[in-house]
């Protein structure tokens, strides 16, 4: 498998995973099981939302990297996701 073979399935069982049960997730869910609109739209609708924020996300992530070096983004991410993490844990044990 090359190297760019091996990049795109980690990148895209990172996001399938990533996008598992989340609120984007359920909301297709509620949309799909209205009955007042067809489940094609829908999935068609969502795909469409989805393919936008990714393509937000690349464009986005590019004009940073000019000006942010790689390894500071990833400390920025994986430090942001643990403080996501840290007060999820945290508001959870006030439900």
């Amino acid at each position: 498998m090359t190297e760019e073979m091996r990049l795109l399935a980690s990148v895209f069982f990172t996001i399938l995973l990533a996008e598992m049960g989340d609120k984007t997730q359920l909301a297709t869910m509620l949309f799909s099981a209205d009955g007042r609109v067809g489940r094609w739209s829908v999935f068609l609708a969502a795909s469409l939302a989805l393919v936008t924020a990714t393509a937000i996300g690349v464009v986005g992530g590019a004009w940073v990297a000019r000006y942010v070096p790689p390894q500071t983004l990833q400390a920025v991410a994986g430090i942001g996701f643990v403080l996501i993490g840290a007060w999820t844990l945290w508001a959870a044990r006030g439900a």
